[in-house]
């Protein structure tokens, strides 16, 4: 049986990670004027998608019929 090839090592994990990405979108809003309507846009429509989808899923919620392979791996 092949061994699986290591994981590579991650420097950053957790929330350091989510700190310096909002950093640099932070970096990004407030140095180029340009990325504003951009983000602001960005997350409209991403507010809009998410909104719809939270209705939809809310009002017509997937029963247990409508699945068709429950175990696709075959596992118990």
């Amino acid at each position: 049986m092949a061994q699986s090839p290591p994981r590579p090592k991650s420097l950053l994990k957790g929330r350091t990670s989510l700190l310096i990405a909002a950093a640099l979108v932070t970096a990004l809003l407030v140095g180029l004027p340009a990325y504003r309507w951009f983000f602001l846009i960005s997350l409209g429509i991403g507010l809009l998608a998410a909104g719809i989808l939270y209705l939809w899923n809310r009002n017509r919620p997937v029963k247990e019929e409508e699945i068709e392979n429950k175990r696709p791996l075959g596992l118990s």
